[in-house]
């Protein structure tokens, strides 16, 4: 798990997450000129540094590189949680904790994303529905106590 990026390296990735294609020092120096003043060779510094830890990857381009991300915002949002959840000695709390500070649209995502990493196998699973107890493992032998019937 790397680092958690710096604010500069942070406000360099979230623009070239948000673009989506190879950029230049050049196009992120003159956006984050609209918040800041910012050098030229600061800019050029942290997409070097970047790549030197893996965040980009470039290209050569005449005399410059073109720089893009090696993985999504989601992916780095995902490792910085697995991480901090990790740190803890007590896991399930963590998690309980942090179920309890989510707003209602945050638990509707993780919602989502539980059916989305179960699959639409699991999403119906007659296996273990109640309503179905021949398949119930928690009810062996339900299917010859349905067929008696």
């Amino acid at each position: 798990m790397p680092r958690p990026l710096g604010e500069l390296e942070d406000s360099v990735m979230t623009r070239v997450w948000k673009w989506n294609r190879p950029v230049t020092v050049r196009e992120v120096l003159e956006d984050l000129q609209q918040e800041r003043s910012i050098a030229y060779t600061t800019v050029m510094t942290v997409l070097d540094n970047l790549h030197q830890k893996g965040w980009v990857r470039r290209e050569a381009e005449g005399r410059a590189y073109r720089y893009e991300a090696v993985s999504t915002r989601a992916a780095y949002a995902a490792a910085l949680m697995n991480e901090a959840w990790s740190q803890s000695d007590n896991p399930a709390a963590a998690l309980v904790a942090f179920f309890g500070m989510m707003s209602e649209e945050q638990r509707e995502a993780l919602s989502d994303a539980m059916r989305i990493v179960q699959g639409p196998e699991n999403a119906v699973n007659p296996g273990n529905n109640p309503a179905n107890p021949g398949n119930n493992p928690a009810n062996p032998g339900g299917a010859e106590r349905e067929a008696e019937r």
